[in-house]
């Protein structure tokens, strides 16, 4: 079976609430009407009733008019639209007297019909509303006086109206069916829009985005929403594009100089000073490649932040004695001074391994751009609710239009001036990334030619 679209999903489904409203509208309107009928004959009746019982008087058990000629003449030449029946009859419902306009027919008197209420009944093929009223002498009913009238006209009017109610019901549905279809058709055109936006999107067209509707309403909201998403994604793809082709530049410039070097190695003989020289470099580069294959698994392990934390207490002071003590070799090359302002023993909670990488990067960092007998400073202090840590070096520094990229992957600051400092530009985008794992806040201040702060804020 096909599927209804959606827009005729919504028509269908406003159509069907609509139907039971209008089906409940027009039963009570008939119920109305009908209503409003009967009070009208009820009421006629109770005037004929009225009416009648001031023209009789009961002598003897016997039941007489007080002016029969008159009456029956009165009866006789009156013309009313619907007009009453009357009939008096004894205590066993036998006939004493009928108006002339019941002719030959005559009204039934129902022994099981209660006292002075209506009722409908038949006159031969006639419906009618009928009423008994009985008549005393004294305490004894001695006959009863009948009143009905016709309910044919009224018979009719009800019927009419109930044809035009069941003949107007579906062409008004539908009728309804098309307005809410057209009135749905307008209300998700953004869906057409995100439907055909959709459709034209692909991984080489990622800037085309929804037109927001006017009306800020749900679709407003969705319409928002994907484009926002759009955003994402767009976001993301070109920072893989660039990741991919910056990763391809790195690791192909340490394989391009190993190749040319070993090139150059063979072609001549060479004394072995100078084969070692060039093996030499060629291992230097090797483990260049290996520092930056290592950094990419990293951040590649680390970019949907779902690693598993291995939370623990750890000492920040031993954590940064271990990190400079590793790094004892390159500082005493440097001959940097290390300076350590620990007032007493700080622990943290949280992963030791990760927050390991973070405190090392900025620290080889810090010896990587510090000068010859530059100096570094440890500090750690604490406020009310943070730890803060603080590692400053006096190197080169940071120019200020840099500072906002120096966390994008591969980025290094004005690395032309200063080709004797290798890097991959990797470090500091690791350290970012931790630590918004971590949930440390991370802030850098530099000024060129006078160092760089970096500050670690630990929740307590």
């Amino acid at each position: 079976m096909q599927q209804l679209s959606f827009k005729n999903r919504i028509a269908s489904n406003y159509l069907i609430s609509t139907a039971l409203l209008i089906s409940v509208v027009f039963f009570v309107i008939y119920s109305i009407v009908r209503y409003s009928v009967y009070i009208k004959v009820n009421a006629d009746i109770q005037s004929e009733v009225v009416k009648h019982l001031k023209e009789i008087e009961v002598k003897e058990n016997c039941v007489l008019l007080v002016r029969e000629e008159q009456w029956k003449s009165i009866q006789f030449n009156k013309v009313d639209v619907s007009p009453a029946f009357i009939q008096f009859v004894d205590e066993l419902g036998a006939l004493v007297e009928k108006s002339p306009n019941l002719k030959q027919k005559q009204l039934k008197y129902n022994p099981d019909a209660k006292i002075n209420e209506l009722f409908d009944t038949k006159l031969e093929n006639i419906s009618v509303r009928q009423i008994q009223v009985p008549l005393y002498q004294g305490t004894k009913i001695i006959g009863f006086l009948i009143v009905a009238m016709s309910l044919e006209d009224s018979a009719m009017v009800l019927n009419n109206l109930f044809t035009i109610l069941l003949v107007s019901f579906p062409f008004i549905l539908i009728v309804l069916f098309f307005i809410a279809r057209f009135i749905a058709g307008r209300s998700i055109k953004p869906i057409s829009s995100i439907i055909e936006t959709s459709n034209i999107i692909t991984k080489d067209n990622l800037k085309s985005r929804i037109p927001l509707p006017q009306n800020r309403d749900e679709l407003f909201t969705l319409s928002k929403t994907i484009n926002n998403l759009l955003d994402r994604v767009e976001n993301a793809i070109e920072r893989e594009k660039q990741f991919t082709s910056d990763a391809s530049h790195e690791l192909r410039t340490p394989l391009a100089v190993i190749k040319g070097t070993l090139e150059v190695l063979i072609r001549k003989p060479r004394n072995p000073e100078e084969y070692k020289d060039k093996i030499d470099f060629c291992i230097s580069e090797v483990n260049r490649l290996n520092h930056l294959v290592d950094e990419l698994l990293l951040l590649a392990r680390f970019e949907n932040q779902k690693q598993t934390l291995k939370e623990e207490k750890v000492s920040l002071n031993a954590l940064f004695l271990d990190i400079i003590s590793r790094n004892s070799s390159t500082i005493s090359d440097k001959k940097l001074k290390c300076n350590l302002h620990f007032a007493k023993d700080y622990y943290v909670h949280t992963d030791s391994y990760l927050l390991s990488i973070i405190v090392n990067n900025i620290l080889t960092n810090a010896i990587k751009y510090s000068k010859q007998k530059d100096t570094i400073n440890f500090e750690i202090a604490e406020t009310s609710d943070t730890l803060v840590c603080t590692i400053t070096d006096t190197g080169i520094g940071i120019a200020s239009e840099d500072l906002q990229k120096i966390f994008n992957q591969f980025y290094r600051s004005k690395s032309n001036e200063h080709p004797e400092i290798k890097g991959t530009g990797l470090g500091l985008s690791i350290v970012k990334r931790l630590c918004l794992l971590l949930q440390i806040e991370l802030q850098i201040e530099s000024k060129e030619n006078e160092g760089t702060k970096v500050i670690l804020k630990f929740k307590k």
